[in-house]
């Protein structure tokens, strides 16, 4: 059986959209993390999936701002979704199955795409 990686865990992050099934970080470490790459989005009839999307975007910017952060805890479906694009590698040698990881919220086009994520911080 493989050894289960070390998971630094981001205290206070939400854990996910309240009211569906979406979810925003992980419990426990698994052996096999899941390898960040661009998952494409499609359009839904499931609004809860951009709900989530911006729910995401949003904490992500109340945590970690335009700071480099550590991938640690948070779920890597959600990451995914956004790898690329609002969220991108943050370091050199960047290893996208790796809980240690630096990420960076890019926070241009995460203001493009997902403006309402901006709005209850005062326009910040």
């Amino acid at each position: 059986m493989a050894k289960t990686p070390e998971m630094p865990k981001h205290r206070g992050f939400p854990l996910g959209l309240p009211g569906t099934q979406w979810q925003y970080t992980l419990r426990r470490a698994n052996s096999k993390v899941t390898k960040l790459f661009a998952m494409p989005r499609y359009r839904t009839l499931d609004q809860t999936v951009a709900l989530a999307d911006a729910g995401f975007v949003q904490a992500l910017w109340q945590f970690f701002g335009s700071e480099p952060f550590e991938r640690g805890n948070l779920d890597g479906e959600r990451l995914c979704r956004l790898f690329g694009r609002e969220v991108i590698a943050a370091e050199r040698g960047f290893d996208p199955a790796s809980y240690s990881a630096m990420l960076k919220l890019n926070e241009a086009v995460a203001r493009k795409n997902f403006p309402q994520a901006f709005e209850e911080m005062g326009g910040v």
